[in-house]
């Protein structure tokens, strides 16, 4: 089974012989080096890019010619901490410990001034000035942000149609409301504010990153929401969008086809939302949803970095949090004794993506498992789809699967962790029994097959 492997860039380390037209000098070291690490840039390798923060603080601060040849050490001591940070932080990217949503105050956070009081005339954004232009270009990385899969909110203390005006009218607004997800202007203080985008994007609370240029709203925000993210801005607008890219909030490993529609499909999910609330009916709701689930025991080159993805970063619905690569993925799909469950759902608001993984294997023959069982690996869903029937579709799907292999029984396990509460009973509900339970707290179902479907309102329909 493969290993992720993490390299390094190469540091530009050489005196140029050639001056400003070293580029011109296609074969000197420092040539050799571009030319290096563009190549690493296109390989199935993830990088430490040491090679970008050299170019931002300058080679001094990482590297000191002396300390290569007294130590053979390459990088400057006093750039360790942030060099540990960086890999820190593509490991934790890989876990699915990556922020999920970056939540924006308005005044003097996404434009200067106040609007409530400087009007729409007076606040400071767009060309012409300088600090206009500064808010702009904290826009144009916000959105950046965006278009790479973080969701975005905003929470400010504000009136909201005053506050949702800006969005509509000026002409100079990079951000569209469209961008927003959740939008919140309201009198509330903002760590309950913070509380509520959370539940309404159904996402943790430890997921969010707060930007506020006010010392005073982070200040309160860290002592009411320790789990929040909130960073340090700047007095200068101007480095805003430099602060929140150093911080690592947002690191990423690659960027899938579900992450660039993402904010679509949680303002979708806010619609569904409003739907049920005004539906009394839950039969009537989840027919009218018109809800498709689109299926696959198979994965593609196209939908391994989704599916992988899904697996490391879902941690409310993960029965047993077993994280994986793409590697490993990639050795199930070729493994006879393997299932993967790949689920899709659309509805009358979009197309969800891919919103559910299972990973099996045949059972070892232990003592309280035959080798005629299939057991339940990794099983993960995205939360935007809880209540829906997704669980009775799948389950179903997988006792299909299972008995066309000729397997009379499924496995599953659940392992609690701080964060997975919700699916403590989530075997019981589907007809599973219990048959063990370890001093962790883990327990072990059997469902034995075949069996009666569940009913659920979804049409089921193969890739």
């Amino acid at each position: 089974m493969g290993a992720t492997v993490i390299q390094q860039t190469f540091l530009p380390l050489f005196p140029t012989v050639l001056g400003n037209n070293e580029v011109r000098c296609e074969h000197s070291r420092n040539a050799t080096i571009t030319w290096l690490n563009d190549r690493l840039r296109h390989e199935d390798v993830l990088l430490l890019s040491v090679d970008a923060e050299v170019a931002q603080d300058g080679l001094a601060a990482w590297y000191d010619q002396m300390l290569w040849y007294r130590a053979k050490q390459e990088i400057h001591p006093m750039a360790a901490a942030m060099y540990g940070d960086m890999a820190g932080r593509l490991l934790a990217a890989l876990r699915g410990l990556s922020k999920k949503c970056l939540v924006l105050d308005l005044d003097n956070t996404l434009w200067g001034g106040v609007i409530g009081d400087d009007g729409m005339e007076g606040i400071a954004l767009g060309q012409g000035s300088a600090l206009g232009e500064a808010y702009l270009a904290f826009q144009e990385y916000v959105l950046a942000l965006k278009q790479r899969g973080v969701i975005l909110a905003v929470c400010s203390k504000n009136t909201e149609s005053v506050a949702k005006e800006v969005f509509e009218k000026h002409p100079e607004m990079k951000i569209r409301l469209s961008d927003i997800a959740c939008f919140v202007a309201n009198w509330t203080d903002k760590a309950t504010n913070l509380r509520m985008i959370s539940q309404t994007l159904n996402i943790g609370i430890d997921s969010l990153v707060f930007a506020d240029d006010n010392p005073a709203e982070r200040a309160i925000v860290r002592q009411e929401l320790p789990m929040v993210a909130v960073p340090e801005l700047p007095e200068d607008a101007g480095l805003y969008a430099g602060a929140l890219a150093r911080s690592g909030y947002f690191e990423g490993i690659r960027v899938t086809d579900d992450d660039l529609a993402r904010s679509a499909q949680y303002q979708e999910n806010i619609q569904r939302r409003k739907l049920a609330e005004v539906t009394t009916d839950i039969d009537a709701y989840l027919t009218n949803l018109d809800m498709t689930m689109i299926w696959n025991d198979k994965i593609t080159p196209v939908t391994l970095p989704r599916v992988t993805q899904l697996i490391n970063k879902t941690n409310q619905f993960n029965l047993t949090t077993i994280r994986t690569d793409e590697g490993e993925i990639t050795h199930l799909m070729n493994d006879p004794h393997s299932v993967v469950l790949v689920m899709r759902l659309k509805d009358t608001f979009g197309d969800n993506g891919i919103i559910s993984v299972i990973t099996c294997q045949d059972a070892d023959g232990n003592k309280t498992e035959k080798t005629s069982d299939l057991r339940i690996i990794r099983w993960v869903m995205s939360c935007r789809v809880l209540k829906r029937g997704v669980e009775q579709a799948a389950i179903n799907l997988l006792a299909m699967i299972a008995a066309q292999r000729g397997k009379t029984a499924i496995i599953g396990e659940y392992r609690p962790t701080d964060r997975n509460a919700m699916v403590a009973d989530l075997y019981e509900r589907l007809g599973f029994s219990k048959f063990g339970e370890q001093e962790d707290g883990s327990t072990l179902w059997r469902l034995d097959i075949p069996r009666p479907d569940l009913p659920h309102h979804i049409h089921l329909e193969k890739a």
